[in-house]
């Protein structure tokens, strides 16, 4: 059985030596968490297959993981381009004032006076401190995700309540 909601975070660049190691770019704030995840889905195009993680390594070339089932260097090159998900159910819990940005997307946003800013379509990764990219119905606006502009998160509600007002861009 699959889980309902696979997270891509990676995706298999090639294969490396003769025993069946993948080389790895890793879309995760620490190139090494996602040795965390014991079981991966490789797909593409929707086509998920299930995989679970037997060694793994950090190297200045990036990741580098050898997986149950790939045992030599032609079954891992036929995982070249693959996507590489970890079920969102696999994640560990956030810490407290930490949230994924997975589950931030979506979100409605409002701010302390009811109006509706619109939907946190993504979020970017900027120099001072992570933006929320929310679309409005006329504009696309960009929060600063701090403490200072956002007040709560509902993951209840599905409302991110913010100090920011509508005609601000």
């Amino acid at each position: 059985m699959q889980p309902e909601k696979l997270i891509p975070m990676a995706y298999v660049r090639g294969a490396t030596g003769i025993k069946g190691w993948l080389k790895i770019k890793a879309d995760t704030e620490y190139v090494d968490s996602l040795l965390d995840y014991p079981r991966w889905f490789l797909g593409k195009n929707n086509q998920w297959a299930e995989y679970s993680l037997e060694s793994g390594k950090v190297t200045p070339d990036g990741l580098q993981v050898k997986l149950h089932g790939v045992e030599d260097r032609n079954a891992a090159e036929l995982l070249r381009g693959m996507t590489i998900a970890v079920p969102r159910e696999d994640f560990p819990e956030a810490e407290e004032g930490e949230h994924y940005w997975v589950d931030l997307v979506g979100m409605r946003a409002t701010n302390a006076k009811g109006d509706v800013l619109g939907v946190v379509t993504r979020l970017q990764a900027s120099g001072a401190h992570d933006l929320l990219e929310v679309a409005g119905e006329t504009n696309t606006m960009l929060i600063p995700f701090v403490s200072r502009y956002i007040l709560s998160v509902s993951y209840e509600t599905n409302i991110i309540t913010t100090d920011w007002e509508a005609d601000y861009s």
